[in-house]
C-alpha cells in the first residue's frame, strides 16, 4: 500500500487530480479503514473539483475523529473551514454540534459552535453557550466579549453591555478597546447615541485614542450635531497630526453616504488643506459633482491628474538618486 501511496502522491504533485482519485478510490477498496487514504482522497477530490465528495471523505474521518478518546480535530477543523468558506451554515452547525455532543466541555468546539449559532441567526443558543464559556474561564474578556455580542443579536441590550464592561474588569489595561466592541455594534446598528454614549466611556479610558474620536464625530454626523462633529474630528487630527488628512477624508465619505455633500466637499478640501494627495481630490470632485457643480468637479479632477503625475515623477528621481 505504502508505494501506491507514494504513486497517489506522485500524480497529486503533478496535478493529475483524476488519476490520483482513481488510484485513491481502488485503494480506499482494499483497504476501507485506512485514514491515510481517506485523507488523501479527501483532497485529492476536492483537488480534482467534486467538492461534495470531498466533504463526504471529510465527514467519515471526523466519525472517526469523534469515537477516539483524544480528539485530535483535524477533519473537523477542515470541515469548518469548508462550511464557512463555502457559506454552507446549516452544515457548519451541523458540524459543530456533532462535535460538541461528543465533547461537551472542550473549549475551542464550543466557541465554534456559539459562533455558528450567532452565524445562523440563533442568537438565544449562542448566548447559552458564550454564557456557559464565560463561567467556564472567568478569567477570559474574549468570551465577555462574545457573550457581549450574542446578547446584543439577541435584543439583550443592557446585558450585553454588562458583559463588555464585565471584559473590561477582567482586562482594565484594554477597557477602552471592549467599550469599543460594544459601540461599534449599536453603530452599525444605527442606534447613534448609545454609540455615542459608549465612545465616550472609550475616550474617558483612553483619551489619546484618535480613532474614537473619529467614530464619535460619525455619531454625531449620524445624530445632525455638526458642530459637535467638527470638533471631534479636529480633536483627532490634533491628537496625530500626520493622519489629518486621513481623518478629514474619512469624515467627508461619512457625509457622502448621508448624502450631505456640501459638508463632504467641505471635509474634503480640509483632508487636501492637510495633504495633497489625489484620491482626496477625487472624492472632492465626487462630492461637487453631487451638488451640481460640474465644472469645479472637473477642474478638480484635473488637478488630481496633475498632483498624481507629479508625485510620480518626483518617486521615479528619488529612485534614481
Amino acid at each position: 500500500m505504502i508505494k501506491k501511496l507514494d504513486q497517489a502522491d506522485n500524480l497529486l504533485r503533478e496535478a493529475k487530480y483524476g488519476e490520483a482519485v482513481a488510484l485513491l478510490e481502488h485503494l480506499h477498496e482494499i483497504y476501507p479503514g485506512e485514514e491515510p487514504v481517506l485523507l488523501r482522497l479527501a483532497w485529492a477530490s476536492w483537488d480534482n473539483g467534486n467538492k461534495e465528495r470531498s466533504i463526504e471523505y471529510w465527514e467519515i474521518l471526523l466519525d472517526r475523529e469523534l469515537q477516539r478518546k483524544v480528539f485530535t480535530g483535524f477533519a473537523y477543523d477542515e470541515l469548518v473551514r469548508i462550511y464557512k468558506q463555502e457559506g454552507r451554515i446549516k452544515e457548519l452547525l451541523a458540524v459543530c454540534e456533532k462535535a460538541v455532543s461528543v465533547q461537551p466541555q472542550d473549549v475551542g468546539l464550543l466557541e465554534e459552535l456559539g459562533k455558528a449559532y450567532l452565524l445562523s441567526g440563533r442568537s438565544d443558543q449562542a448566548c447559552d453557550v458564550f454564557q456557559k464559556l464565560a463561567s467556564m474561564e472567568e478569567d477570559s474578556p474574549v468570551f465577555q466579549c462574545l457573550l457581549g455580542e450574542a446578547l446584543f443579536a439577541a435584543g439583550r441590550v443592557p446585558e450585553c453591555e454588562t458583559a463588555y464592561e464585565q471584559a473590561g474588569k477582567i482586562d482594565p489595561e484594554r477597557a477602552d478597546c471592549y467599550y469599543f466592541k460594544s459601540a461599534d455594534l449599536f453603530a452599525r446598528d444605527g442606534r447613534h447615541a448609545e454609540a455615542k454614549r459608549l465612545l465616550e466611556k472609550c475616550i474617558a479610558a483612553n483619551p489619546s485614542q484618535p480613532l474614537y474620536y473619529c467614530c464619535l464625530g460619525d455619531e454625531h454626523i449620524g445624530l445632525d450635531q455638526m458642530t459637535e462633529a467638527w470638533r471631534a474630528y479636529e480633536t483627532a487630527a490634533r491628537i496625530d497630526q500626520a493622519s489629518a488628512g486621513t481623518f478629514f477624508n474619512r469624515m467627508g465619505n461619512t457625509f457622502m453616504r448621508e448624502k450631505q455633500f456640501d459638508r463632504a466637499a467641505a471635509a474634503f478640501q480640509k483632508a487636501i488643506d492637510c495633504e495633497t494627495l489625489p484620491p482626496y481630490y477625487v472624492n472632492l470632485a465626487a462630492a461637487l459633482a453631487a451638488v451640481g457643480q460640474t465644472k469645479p468637479a472637473q477642474d478638480t479632477l484635473r488637478t488630481a491628474d496633475t498632483v498624481r503625475k507629479s508625485r510620480s515623477t518626483a518617486s521615479k528621481q528619488a529612485v534614481e538618486v
